[in-house]
């Protein structure tokens, strides 16, 4: 006679801790599993190996390490590069990565006390607004201000 194992896999799945997909039954001992009613007793069938847990089954990163590896074979240096730059690195990669270079800046200089509040949010705007070409620009741009100060 067959028994429905079904609510057993559900609490093994569950003292496990696992998915119930995962939950195998070893055939020979169905009727141990069926007379377990107890999370202890599921516990103990897992430990004399009656309930087994499978494995995880993961993706295969074997062709994606073989492409990488490729990859890094080919020679990027000049000459080899073929595209244009903005096919290599993105315009959004590009100006998100100054932005960050010149916030940074900024408020490296704010915690130094090099800029008032007022002046430090002045220059921030300017960042966000893209009127600030590079950090040597933004730095030009923070003495003016000492010298404005200073007069």
């Amino acid at each position: 006679m067959v028994v429905n194992l079904k609510a057993k896999k559900r609490l093994a799945a569950r003292v496990a801790g696992v998915g119930i997909h995962r939950i195998k039954f070893d055939t020979d001992h169905l009727d141990d599993v069926a007379d377990a009613i107890t999370r202890q007793n599921i516990r103990s069938l897992i430990t004399a190996n009656t309930i087994k847990i499978k494995p995880i089954v993961g993706t295969s990163k074997g062709r994606a390490h073989q492409k990488k590896s490729q990859k890094n074979k080919r020679g990027t240096t000049q000459g080899s590069k073929q595209g244009r730059k903005g096919a290599r690195v993105g315009k959004k990669e590009v100006y998100v990565a100054k932005i960050r270079a010149l916030r940074r800046l900024l408020k490296i200089a704010k915690d130094r006390k090099d800029l008032t509040n007022p002046e430090f949010w002045a220059l921030y705007k300017k960042v966000g607004g893209n009127t600030v070409r590079n950090k040597a620009h933004l730095r030009m741009l923070m003495g003016e201000i000492k010298e404005k100060r200073q007069d």
